[in-house]
């Protein structure tokens, strides 16, 4: 009967050729399909896996917020923490901008604290005087007291006057210095800066009174 005979065109399993099977089974192992794309460098997978840059801090309270969250995520050792801050205030104590605050980076504020350093400046009694008046107001007596009001309030205008004067010359110089550079404001940085301490100073001056200016 027809349907008892095998069909002619079905292949017998043994004749199946042997190497081909063999060939077959040794592709599957040892190749690997193609991904379609090209494998990313190391430094493109590790910009991927961690993000866009974070841009500066623009306040004292946002690098503290900033900072508490690296602790977080790398923990390190009071020692380690306290060398690493030890490096930041000697740098940023030196000058470097890479270590200063936004507002005493760059050439323009180097040079204003220059020019104002390498002076004497009556607004450098400003915290003294300060300290004065809030002494004179622990005295009992009425006459002291007014003869320290009225030294003070001449102080402080001699103070404003010499304020504003240099500040107008400091922003001249420094836009003749740094003409392509940005000098709004450093009359007043200037003005700050002269107000302050000597030895108080951040950074430490570079200049004593007296010095010529570098360049």
């Amino acid at each position: 009967m027809r349907f008892l005979r095998r069909s002619t065109t079905e292949t017998p399993a043994d004749d199946v050729d042997a190497d081909s099977v063999e060939s077959d089974s040794t592709i599957g192992k040892a190749y690997t399909p193609g991904k379609g794309r090209a494998t990313p460098k190391r430094r493109e997978a590790e910009g991927r896996k961690r993000g866009p840059v974070a841009p500066p801090p623009t306040s004292m309270r946002e690098a503290m917020k900033r900072n508490k969250q690296l602790r977080k995520e790398n923990p390190v050792s009071k020692d380690d923490r306290r060398a690493a801050a030890k490096l930041r205030r000697e740098r940023m104590m030196s000058g470097d901008d890479k270590y200063l605050p936004v507002r005493d980076r760059g050439p323009v504020k180097a040079y204003v604290r220059d020019l104002v350093d390498s002076r004497r400046n009556i607004l450098g009694l400003f915290m003294p005087l300060a300290i004065l008046v809030f002494l004179a107001l622990l005295i009992p007596v009425p006459a002291a007291q007014q003869y320290i009001t009225l030294i003070c309030m001449a102080m402080l205008l001699v103070m404003a006057i010499e304020g504003v004067v240099n500040g107008r010359k400091i922003s001249r110089l420094s836009r003749e210095r740094f003409p392509k550079e940005p000098t709004r404001g450093v009359g007043w940085y200037a003005f700050v800066r002269a107000s302050q301490i000597r030895k108080l100073r951040v950074p430490k001056p570079r200049l004593r009174p007296g010095d010529p200016i570098p360049g």
